[in-house]
């Protein structure tokens, strides 16, 4: 091998004084792979007076020295060197092929001060302190922390602390994309096993589970603490369990299990007694899973009364699963006057730290709800309602929208079992008026959501901001070795050149494809956020004409014959309902609503006019895709605008027939009276008001159409001298 030693001496601002040959002070450098910039470890570093060191990971070191002594640094990669010591500068060793480049690169800077390290902590310790108060608060101290390292020249196991600690406030407000960047940046600038298995935790939450497996991978667990080896075997199963490796999940829990055991660190065996309950409930195995729950049950008991919550409401619902409805409620009881006895800022806290959602919180309100759950599965329905009253009064008091959204629900369920249709139907009327309401919240909760990532957005960027200043300091004192360099090697430097334009172009590209996908993602986002919008719009829309239709019904019909049109209205409502959440549903599906919707119609105006829906043998109606509810409007209008001021009996037609191999037609036709005369005979007030069903129905195809590339045309042709409407429906098959 040929080894060089090259000196350059960056000048002062001011010249300094000689110094005494007989005063130590603390030399930092650094020995780096020259092309890969990789530290080199191991490095032994020594001088005459017997001082001695050695590089550390990073490839840094630290060592006390005078002017004029003598450094050798050796290692196996490469014969000694020797360099005398000059200055205070900072030195850089670079080591290619064999060869070694020494720079002094950086001014001497005294070690940090004990003023700047105190507020270094004191920023750091704030920060933790408001970690779950307000979260661009606490960014802003680790900012500081952060400016005051940088601006000391900490040294880099200070400056990871600031990035866990950065971590941490992002995992917890759940930006976890900005937490496993954080996460990496302090393991970058010191790896430990604590900030990787946070790495880990934040990719399983932001359900990367593969990935949280290859972090864990990484971690030598010899080195680990008895609580973290239990946190170690603890997060692999977790992801075997999302990636459905129950095997392999039930054997890391069990590993973890007996480290907890055996060194008696109990919050640990309660949680694993109660993961292998999981493991074993989804893999059928329910005496097994029956004989964990016990166990974590018992010991979550002797903790404390806010994890004997938690635990009994699992084992509850564990039992709801297996149909053991007798001791579902009487566990569900039991935690009911638990929760009663919290205080009552804890009695919402259950699964949460960030977000109320109520399909998880541990509450009055919904534990009222399951136990008359739990009575009505049992056909007890006498019982069941008290518990569903008392369940939907605290929701109300409470603001929990979800909670007495369900419980309504299931209070009108169990007045239909009841056969008390009227009172169903009143409850039913609440649970319409919930479910808008619950909509409204819910758009108001995205639209905040929103504003508080942008925020923390925002103060991420300031911390970025801080990195990249002191990255581009290094960068050009980099540049100007390198440039020097590169005079003496213009082959080389043209090489580079080309590679770097090539690196660009790549990376245009990939910014290209990404700036073009994100336009995508976020015009799919807006037509789905649109669609969303207009659903939520029909359904109260239909929901009204309907309730009007019925109530008008009920007016007029003896009690038997309104029970019977009020039963068919209640199927016709749960069918609305459950595909209103869909974007497209089976047509045999929308045929099937449609056929109801009609009939109840025709229930009501059977001297206006009789109807024929004729389907061809040869359609399979199995194979093709509607939006829900798109056909129901226009047999509305044909019934309310056509037929239904037609002095002498109509007729309405709704045929379904093949036209080609990969599309069908739905024929939907009256001879009513037609769209014109109907519009002359409208009141002043009806003219007024705009068709909120037929103008929906256009905008969702539209949009539809766009996402779905024209799947569906719809043609209405007014036929001649006012004698009906026919609407004529073309639907593609689905692929």
């Amino acid at each position: 091998m040929i080894f060089f030693l090259v000196l350059s001496l960056f000048s002062l601002a001011q010249e300094s004084k000689p110094y005494d040959r007989k005063e130590e002070f603390l030399l930092k450098g650094v020995v780096k792979k020259k092309e890969s910039w990789e530290g080199v470890e191991q490095v032994q570093i020594t001088t005459r007076n017997a001082n001695h060191t050695k590089t550390d990971k990073l490839g840094e070191f630290k060592i006390n020295v005078a002017l004029n002594d003598e450094l050798t640094f050796s290692h196996p990669s490469f014969k000694k060197v020797t360099y005398k010591v000059t200055s205070k500068e900072r030195l850089t060793i670079y080591v290619e092929d064999g060869s070694v480049a020494i720079e002094e690169n950086e001014k001497y800077k005294q070690p940090a001060s004990a003023l700047s390290v105190q507020a270094f902590n004191e920023q750091l310790n704030l920060a933790k302190k408001s970690l779950k108060k307000d979260a661009a608060v606490s960014i802003d101290y680790v900012s500081e922390a952060l400016k005051i390292a940088l601006e000391n020249d900490f040294d880099k196991s200070n400056i990871a602390r600031a990035y866990k600690v950065l971590g941490d406030i992002y995992h917890y407000w759940k930006q976890f994309d900005l937490a496993i960047s954080n996460y990496k940046l302090s393991i970058n600038f010191n790896p430990n096993a604590a900030t990787k298995l946070a790495l880990a935790k934040a990719y399983h939450d932001n359900k990367e589970y593969q990935m949280s497996i290859q972090v864990l991978k990484t971690i030598n667990t010899n080195a680990l603490s008895k609580y973290q080896s239990v946190l170690y075997f603890e997060s692999l199963g977790d992801a075997n369990v999302m990636l459905q490796q129950y095997a392999g999940a039930e054997n890391n829990y069990r590993k973890g299990l007996k480290i907890a055991e055996k060194h008696l660190i109990s919050p640990k065996i309660t949680d694993l007694n109660s993961k292998l309950g999981d493991v074993f409930a989804k893999r059928g195995n329910a005496a097994n899973a029956e004989v964990y729950y016990n166990s974590a049950l018992e010991l979550a008991e002797n903790e404390n009364l806010q994890r004997s919550i938690e635990e009994t409401d699992k084992v509850a619902d564990f039992l709801s699963a297996n149909n053991q409805f007798d001791k579902e409620i009487q566990l569900r009881k039991k935690n009911l006057e638990q929760v009663n006895e919290l205080p009552q800022n804890d009695s919402l806290t259950g699964y949460m730290n960030l977000i109320e959602d109520s399909e998880s919180v541990i509450s009055s309100q919904r534990l009222n709800y399951k136990i008359g759950d739990a009575y009505f599965k049992q056909n007890k329905l006498d019982e069941a309602i008290p518990y569903l009253e008392k369940s939907i009064e605290e929701a109300n008091a409470k603001e929990d929208l979800v909670v007495e959204k369900d419980a309504t629900r299931k209070l009108s369920e169990v007045y239909e079992n009841k056969i008390d249709f009227v009172k169903a139907y009143e409850v039913y009327q609440d649970y319409v008026a919930l479910v808008e309401k619950l909509y409204i919240k819910k758009e108001q909760e995205i639209v905040q959501a929103s504003r508080f990532a942008q925020r923390l957005a925002n103060s991420q960027n300031r911390i970025t901001t801080l990195e990249k200043d002191r990255e581009l300091t290094e960068g050009k004192i980099n540049l100007a070795i390198k440039d020097s360099q590169l005079a003496q090697e213009s082959n080389k430097r043209q090489k580079i050149a080309i590679y770097a334009l090539l690196i660009v172009m790549v990376l245009l590209a990939l910014l290209a494809y990404y700036m073009y996908r994100n336009v995508r993602q976020q015009k799919l986002n807006n037509n789905l956020l649109a669609l969303k919008q207009l659903r939520s719009q029909m359904n109260p829309h239909f929901i009204f004409n309907a309730l009007n239709s019925v109530n008008s019904f009920i007016a007029t019909s003896d009690e038997r014959t309104a029970n019977r049109y009020l039963s068919e209205f209640s199927q016709l409502m749960r069918s609305v309902l459950e595909n209103s959440e869909e974007d497209f549903i089976p047509l045999s599906k929308e045929i099937e609503l449609l056929s109801i919707y009609t009939k109840l119609e025709h229930f009501r105006f059977q001297d206006k006019f009789d109807y024929n829906i004729i389907i061809s043998e040869q359609v399979a109606i199995n194979e093709y895709q509607i939006p829900p509810m798109l056909l129901q409007p226009y047999v509305e209008n044909a019934v309310w605008h056509g037929l239904r001021y037609k002095e002498t009996k109509g007729l309405l037609e709704i045929e379904i027939k093949d036209i080609s191999d990969s599309e069908l037609q739905i024929r939907i036709e009256d001879n009513g009276i037609g769209r014109a005369r109907s519009k002359a005979l409208k009141t002043q007030n009806q003219k007024r008001q705009q068709s909120k069903g037929m103008g929906n129905i256009e905008k969702r195809l539209a949009i539809l159409n766009e996402m779905y590339n024209d799947k569906i045309n719809v043609v209405i042709v007014d036929k001649p001298e006012d004698s009906g409407t026919k609407v004529l429906l073309t639907l593609k098959r689905t692929n």
